[in-house]
């Protein structure tokens, strides 16, 4: 079996925040939401139900975990949950904070705009901070 290797697209536009016990929970560079991507280190998955159900319970697990630790972090309206992949087909999960008034509110995030990196490195480091925090 293949070892797991991170899509370069998905290591391109996120950062590692931490390691579960399933998945590399990452931050996308994209400021104008919150946005989480977790990506279970399973090699050749596209979709959940190619995992494990022993996997499928520990993603669920994680994703239900990192959804309540970022709207605890953010005190978001809607917290968006969604694995697409019909570009990146790595599987992945997208953990989006979300507010009455943001950008392009109440539509969705794909697709809207040019991403807006975040330009303050201790404010990136602020938030994973406060999000490991709140995981713990």
């Amino acid at each position: 079996m293949d070892a797991f290797q991170l899509d370069a697209r998905i290591g391109r536009d996120s950062t590692l925040i931490k390691r579960l016990g399933l998945c590399q929970l990452r931050l996308q560079d994209d400021s104008r939401w919150p946005w989480l991507v977790m990506v279970p280190e399973r090699a050749g998955m596209s979709e959940i139900f190619e995992l494990s159900s022993e996997d499928r319970a520990l993603l669920n697990a994680e994703v239900a975990k990192v959804g309540a630790a970022l709207k605890q972090v953010t005190g978001a309206t809607k917290i968006n949950i969604a694995a697409i992949g019909n570009i990146v087909r790595q599987l992945h999960v997208h953990v989006i904070a979300r507010f009455e008034g943001d950008p392009n509110w109440p539509g969705p995030v794909w697709g809207f705009g040019q991403a807006v990196p975040y330009a303050d490195a201790a404010e990136k480091t602020m938030f994973n901070d406060k999000l490991i925090e709140a995981l713990s």
